[in-house]
């Protein structure tokens, strides 16, 4: 590492990690967190303290393939040293992707224009065991088409208050989801969501709306009666976190940050 010290330099980060040990991406008293090992991690080539903050808090179980984080330092350091030194600090399950340099205006969450998550679900009569983590699992058939058509009724700016956990933190549950869409690679369904921003639990209780929708238990038309109930109790199951990623993160591309890797069905080894 190049030494000594300079003005204050703020960093983004593109990381992925894989969520199973974690209980989240916050940084807590009790149980580890992809926070806390990425601290300690890029702290170690800083040579002081950093405090990181991230494009989206993801919760205990859900993996990522496109977070990204900023921190500031003051020590004098190029992208090689942050990407091996950092690397080199980390536990497996956890790899620093790319860095850069950025203004201090840039904020990974607050200059995030739009985030994106993948869902991935197992749909076999009997549950999965190479990758299970990786995935969500429904035993019923499913029909994606008719997932995707339904799904549809989520697109735009909507009153989402059915579709968040009882701990959710945010002001306010409106949000605006750009684009949604399930398909299907053989076994696997996969369900893609675009948003502005999205609530705790957001993904998975949209998830656990659809799910019944795709199994023939529900009309397409639950999806418009959970939006304008306003009540969580009106909706579907949270779904299981395995099979949740944070995929990208939308940002003016004059930040000039990288796009993330794919999260494909090939990727993840399924």
């Amino acid at each position: 590492m190049s030494g000594g010290d300079r003005s204050l330099q703020r960093w983004a980060f593109g990381v992925e990690y894989d969520g199973r040990d974690y209980n989240g991406w916050q940084r807590q008293k009790d149980g580890a967190s992809v926070q806390a090992e990425l601290e300690q991690a890029l702290g170690f080539v800083a040579g002081h303290p950093v405090e990181l903050h991230c494009a989206g808090r993801t919760d205990a179980g859900v993996h990522a393939t496109g977070q990204v984080i900023h921190l500031d330092t003051t020590a004098a350091r190029e992208e090689r040293n942050w990407l091996l030194g950092g690397n080199a600090q980390l536990p497996a399950s956890i790899s620093l992707q790319w860095a850069r340099a950025v203004p201090l205006s840039f904020h990974a969450r607050f200059s995030a224009r739009g985030r994106r998550y993948r869902y991935l679900i197992a749909n076999q009569p009997m549950r999965p065991a190479i990758q299970a983590s990786g995935l969500a699992w429904w035993r019923y058939s499913l029909d994606a088409q008719r997932m995707h058509e339904a799904a549809q009724g989520f697109v735009g700016t909507h009153d989402f208050s059915s579709l968040r956990a009882a701990a959710c933190q945010a002001k306010s549950a409106i949000k605006t989801v750009h684009a949604i869409s399930v398909t299907r690679e053989g076994r696997y369904l996969i369900l893609d969501v675009h948003a502005n921003a999205f609530l705790h639990h957001m993904v998975r209780n949209i998830a656990g709306v659809l799910l019944p929708i795709g199994q023939g238990k529900r009309d397409a038309d639950w999806v418009r009666e959970v939006l304008e109930a306003r009540d969580r109790r009106a909706s579907g199951i949270t779904a299981p976190a395995g099979g949740l990623y944070l995929v990208g993160v939308d940002y003016d591309p004059a930040f000039g940050l990288p796009d993330s890797a794919p999260c494909t069905i090939a990727r993840i080894g399924l």
